[in-house]
């Protein structure tokens, strides 16, 4: 069994039977639970240590676990209504109201209930993750000298130079900035270039927590529709000149959640544009390194094409290692390079040193490009089991572009289906769902859905998956 299925249920088991003590009595030795329940010492320390963090026991080094003695009593609720006035007035100067909606983001990080299978997901299962070269890596670096120190506020010499070379072209180190995440990055990236109450221009559809952090910043977000080649350059321009915009987010490479790679034509006519118009381009490389097998060779960051400084690029480890494994970078070129360190410093002071010393001792090792290369073979499998599943069982949902990236199929609904009956259909039966409605800053055309095949167990998970989906669609009117 796993060790942290393991864990959850022996505290369950522990919590149960906790009222067969008086408050203050010593519970069983760990020895004796290990023999009890026939697991290890690792596993009977963190379940008890989970229901230490939880107050019901207290753990005493060398005399064992007690059963904590009665909490004191709650304190009264107080009237908080007083807060509905004080939050609805505070944007009512500003040009474009700040709307604070994290539902979008939380569809792909809230964990589905027990037994319904997680299509929803917007990270790797466990079973895809390094997680041996992970837990090696933060030991190794937890060992390093001066590991527990502050780093430089610009993030370790060695870590921004491999993200330099990851890059590629005109990058240097010099020019690189550690974040804690894409969402971070692109957060400080937006803060930085677009002022409060100015659009912005973004991919219609584009992912829904860029959206989330253009509106909480109180930014209007302008669509510029994404055809199977990308961005549309004539359309970009156009949005450029009628909104006054000067910063424009794309995702070039696997697009999220088309999966489109921009056109090799275009991606110097996007850059020109942008240039003419005065504009920043914000590059969300966030799954160059989910690449699968059958792709080719990856065409290079807009970034690596880019020696005016038009670019500012965002691309992290976190996707193809773990939603904890937060490191990633911000890379620019110009004075705006230190308004970015500014804006970062200011919100954050540093990413944590001992995480960035994991990331290198991680990116560093052997097991890195073997993770990378097992990664890649096992995501093609799984876009083809779902995609073959899907026009087999489910014909009626149109499946337009089939991506050689990423972690997801981005699918159409039929002309009447309601988005959201399906996905409430869809949980009943036992599968989660993406609905399309929060990657569109306006009106989408139709309905869509997007599928996850990363944060499922396999190909049989899959299966099944798609067959509770059949079951939805047989049940939500056309």
């Amino acid at each position: 069994m796993h060790e942290r299925s393991s864990v959850g249920e022996l505290a369950d088991r522990l919590r149960s039977e906790l009222d067969r003590y008086s408050p203050g009595e010593k519970l069983p030795s760990s020895r004796a639970l290990v023999e009890r329940f026939r697991v290890s010492p690792v596993t009977v320390s963190r379940a008890l240590a989970q229901l230490a963090a939880e107050g019901l026991v207290v753990t005493r080094p060398g005399a064992g676990a007690f059963r904590a003695r009665s909490r004191v009593p709650a304190a009264p609720v107080g009237d908080t209504s007083w807060q509905e006035v004080a939050l609805s007035a505070d944007g009512a100067a500003d040009l474009v109201p700040r709307s604070v909606d994290a539902s979008g983001v939380l569809v792909s990080l809230a964990a589905p209930p027990p037994g319904v299978i997680e299509f929803s997901g917007g990270y790797l299962h466990p079973c895809l993750q390094p997680e041996r070269a992970m837990a090696a890596a933060l030991s190794r670096a937890g060992r390093r000298p001066g590991a527990w120190g502050r780093p430089p506020v610009e993030g370790l010499p060695e870590l921004r130079e491999w993200f330099a070379r990851s890059v590629g072209g005109p990058v240097t180190a010099a020019g690189v900035l550690v974040t804690s995440g894409g969402q971070s990055a692109l957060t400080t990236a937006l803060r930085a270039l677009a002022p409060p109450g100015s659009p912005v221009l973004v991919e219609s559809p584009t992912y829904p927590g860029m959206l989330a952090i253009a509106r909480a910043a109180g930014l209007r977000p302008v669509p510029v529709p994404v055809d199977a080649d990308g961005v549309r350059p004539a359309l970009l321009a156009d949005a450029f000149r009628a909104s006054g915009a000067r910063v424009f987010v794309c995702q070039p490479l696997f697009q999220n959640p088309t999966g489109a790679v921009l056109a090799p034509d275009r991606r110097g006519e996007v850059l020109g544009i942008a240039r003419a118009a005065g504009a920043f381009v914000i590059e969300d490389d966030f799954v160059r390194r989910l690449v699968h097998e059958d792709a080719g060779p990856l065409p290079r960051p807009l970034a690596a094409e880019d020696p005016d400084g038009v670019v500012v690029h965002v691309c992290s480890l976190t996707k193809a290692t773990s939603p904890s494994f937060r490191v990633s970078a911000l890379v620019a070129h110009g004075p705006v390079l230190e308004r970015l360190r500014a804006i970062q410093v200011v919100d954050t002071f540093f990413v944590p040193r001992p995480l960035q010393e994991a990331a290198l001792e991680l990116v560093g090792s052997p097991a890195w490009p073997r993770h990378l290369r097992a990664l890649s073979a096992e995501l093609r499998v799984r876009r083809d089991a779902m995609a073959a599943a899907l026009r087999l069982h489910l014909p009626e949902l149109a499946l337009p572009h089939v991506p050689s990236g990423g972690y997801h199929l981005w699918l159409r609904l039929p002309d009447g289906t309601a988005e959201s009956a399906l996905t409430a259909a869809a949980l009943r039966a036992g599968v989660a769902l993406t609905p399309g409605r929060p990657y569109f800053s306006a009106e989408p055309p139709a309905g869509h859905l997007r599928l996850s095949f990363a944060a499922v167990s396999g190909a049989g998970e899959i299966a099944e998956g798609v067959r509770r989906l059949r079951s939805a669609c047989d049940e939500v009117p056309g």
